[in-house]
């Protein structure tokens, strides 16, 4: 097999298997998780958002990792750690003894997900990269389609403990041998490639390191407009069914509605693949983040009519399942690829910090203001503020390669 194909299967493969063990199963087994152990609700999910925490807390230093050592020892260390974790959690008789297997959970996301993956490509591709990572979003975007029905089906076998034990089984079993295969410490692919729109960037004529884009402004407002962005897909993710029942629809058309954002967002990476593979990422990242806030105020202002929930959940989808590229190949194109898994890890951070705190914010709004029309709007604001953080950073990037 082809290097590069080797690669793009082998992540294929790992991604799927990670994000559904580590990130959508609990979706599935929470509730047997609260019903065998008496814990609280908040308490069982509260765990889950404390391994997102931890993963953003670690994505830089681990980025820093991918940068020197490539992606087989990281990501094979990974699935040590993911397998460890799920043994851990599966005998978890106690809150703290859950907690802390969530916390090392949230180490292993942080050494398996996306953010180390495209670290990997980043780090053998080169130029070619971003075709590679639009490649792999497609393949992990069957993570939930997969493992939300195989979860359910395990568990009324084995229960949630032997579930999560048989899934740490397969990150040793499969993840490791597969990460194994991956390319070793090498230095990173050359920024040059050819003169195409594609593979030219704005201000990634050198590479920046990590200090230097801390120190530059642009990184900041880009490192804003991701947060606030996972901060509203995190929120309406434990949101979205429950919003379109409070706007009169049965929980049945709620359900079949909310079913079209899983499409979409494959229909977004696809058209990205096709459609928008001469674009520079700057631009079609203006589409992603122009979407969010135009999905919003639909609902907003219309969230009573079915067509209002539909478009919404177009634009949801699309928006999301774009975005997932665009911060893969965003940091390369802005900063280079040098340092990309330590810059890109750092941009990462503020993300998965504000991905645990949504749901726990919506709760907190929801309390004290039920309406939609409240969340509604805190979150059309966040959504405005992402849009000109990015409108901003990359608006700033361009004035200054233009001026150099």
């Amino acid at each position: 097999m082809h290097p590069a194909r080797k690669t793009i299967a082998v992540l294929a493969v790992t991604q799927i298997l990670s994000w559904g063990s580590l990130y959508y199963a609990i979706a599935v087994l929470a509730p047997q998780i609260r019903l065998e152990t008496g814990w609280r609700a908040e308490a069982v999910l509260g765990a889950f958002s404390l391994s997102l925490l931890v993963s953003g807390l670690v994505a830089t230093p681990v980025g820093v990792l991918l940068d020197r050592h490539g992606g087989r020892l990281v990501m094979g260390a990974g699935s040590l750690v993911s397998g460890a974790g799920m043994l851990l959690l599966s005998r978890s008789h106690s809150l703290p003894l859950y907690f802390a297997a969530w916390a090392v959970l949230g180490l292993a996301m942080a050494l398996t997900m996306y953010e180390a993956a495209f670290a990997t490509i980043n780090r053998e591709f080169g130029a070619r990269g971003r075709q590679a990572i639009s490649t792999l979003t497609l393949f992990g975007g069957f993570a939930s389609t997969v493992f939300w029905p195989l979860t359910q089906q395990l568990d009324q076998l084995l229960g949630w403990r032997d579930t999560y034990a048989l899934y740490g089984a397969l990150q040793i079993a499969v993840c490791l041998p597969l990460h194994l295969l991956l390319a070793g410490r090498r230095p990173a692919a050359p920024d040059a490639g050819p003169a195409t729109a594609a593979t030219v960037t704005t201000a990634a004529e050198r590479s920046h390191t990590l200090h230097e884009a801390l120190r530059h402004p642009a990184f900041w407002k880009l490192a804003l407009a991701f947060a606030a962005n996972s901060f509203i897909f995190s929120a309406m993710s434990v949101q979205l069914i429950p919003m379109f029942v409070q706007f009169g629809h049965a929980p049945a058309l709620a359900v079949a509605l909310a079913a079209l954002v899983g499409p979409m967002q494959v229909a977004g990476r696809v058209g990205e693949m096709t459609l928008g593979r001469h674009t520079l990422p700057q631009t079609i990242g203006k589409f992603t983040f122009a979407a969010l806030p135009a999905a919003l105020l639909v609902l907003l202002l219309f969230g009573a009519s079915q067509w209002a929930l539909a478009l919404y959940c177009t634009l949801y989808g699309l928006s999301n399942g774009i975005l997932t590229i665009v911060k893969g190949t965003l940091p390369a194109a802005l900063f280079g690829r040098k340092n990309y898994g330590a810059i890109a890890g750092a941009l990462a951070g503020p993300s998965l910090v504000a991905r645990a705190a949504g749901p726990l914010a919506v709760a907190a709004i929801i309390a004290r203001a039920p309406a939609p029309a409240v969340l509604l709007t805190v979150l059309l604001g966040f959504a405005l503020v992402s849009l000109a953080s990015y409108l901003a950073a990359t608006r700033q990037r361009v004035a200054l390669a233009e001026a150099v």
